[in-house]
């Protein structure tokens, strides 16, 4: 498989959103969302006095990416696990506080260019989407066997997708002729099912369902809440974070950790602020930051991505 086609998303603009606080050496810059090393590598080019720790869940991406990352020796640490332990790999690793913090969200475009793992709705493929393929449930198990109201829900919530009840129907009917095993059968079914006013506007219509299932299947959410309030807490006063997001949900659940760690939180009234009261993060993005037009004609999966940015300006205080 090739690495050449794979170019990381608003490279330029992240390493330039870290580098005030990778300028001194020794530092330390964690990629939490490693897939196939593009942003780790030039993290360690761009930073040569710096240190990366790379996590991956996906064990195909860590072989691929230690590859590339071969030439950089003992500067680059790649770890098995998911982003929300991450105070867990510091720990077992000896560092106490990082310097720069690096997600780029979403699925990496290895796991949408290898056919078999089921996460493309433009080719017929088993429906796995498992990010770790060593653990929990395949796409099709959650379609076989889900209740359907769990089943709409998923797909209003992680698919913002407006005709939840009625492709869920078709699949309640469908699964129980013959369980769903493939992508292309699937993707018809939605076709069918919906409207045609609906499968006129927003690309495939099989989209937001899969998008849906991929997050149920991998708990991005979940992990997510808990992986960007780890990861502030392991900056030291000066580290910086920037957060690349695809869709809607991260980006709004991104917003809302930077927002209240940007926030002062005293009680109205007070004279002067006690230090507990005041604010742990500078934003660094107003709003979020999108790539340039330039960029998307370039990278097509760049369009959806949304970028924020924070600067670590106090410590806890208990």
């Amino acid at each position: 498989m090739s690495q050449t086609r794979h170019v990381p998303v608003m490279l330029q603009r992240c390493l330039d959103m870290l580098a005030p606080a990778l300028q001194e050496p020794g530092g330390v810059v964690v990629d939490c969302t490693l897939g196939l090393g593009g942003h780790s590598q030039a993290l360690l080019e761009r930073f040569p006095g710096t240190r990366l720790v790379a996590l991956d869940r996906d064990k195909e991406a860590l072989r691929l990416s230690g590859e590339r990352l071969a030439p950089f020796g003992e500067r680059a640490t790649l770890v098995h696990a998911v982003y929300d332990e991450l105070p867990e790999v510091l720990a077992r690793l000896g560092i106490p506080k990082v310097q720069g913090v690096l997600f780029d969200l979403g699925v990496s475009s290895m796991q949408l260019d290898e056919a078999d793992r089921g996460f493309a709705y433009a080719q017929d493929a088993p429906l796995d989407m498992r990010m770790d393929q060593t653990t929990g449930l395949s796409a099709a198990e959650v379609l076989n066997t889900y209740p359907p109201g769990e089943l709409v829900r998923i797909l209003r919530a992680y698919g913002e997708e407006k005709q939840a009840k009625r492709i869920v129907s078709a699949i309640v009917r469908e699964r129980e002729k013959e369980p769903f095993t493939n992508s292309a059968r699937l993707v018809e079914l939605i076709r069918d099912a919906l409207p045609q006013a609906a499968k006129r506007t927003g690309g495939n219509p099989a989209k937001r369902t899969f998008q849906a299932l991929r997050i149920e299947v991998n708990g991005e959410l979940s992990v997510l809440e808990r992986a960007i309030p780890a990861a502030v807490s392991s900056l030291a006063v000066g580290g910086r974070i920037a957060v690349l997001s695809y869709h809607s949900l991260e980006d709004r659940l991104v917003k809302q950790v930077f927002a209240a760690g940007a926030a002062n939180t005293a009680p109205p009234g007070l004279p002067v602020v006690p230090e507990r009261y005041q604010p742990r993060l500078k934003l660094l993005t107003r709003g979020a930051e999108l790539p340039t037009e330039e960029e998307v004609t370039q990278n097509r999966r760049a369009a959806p991505a949304r970028l924020r940015g924070a600067e670590r300006i106090r410590e806890d205080v208990a």
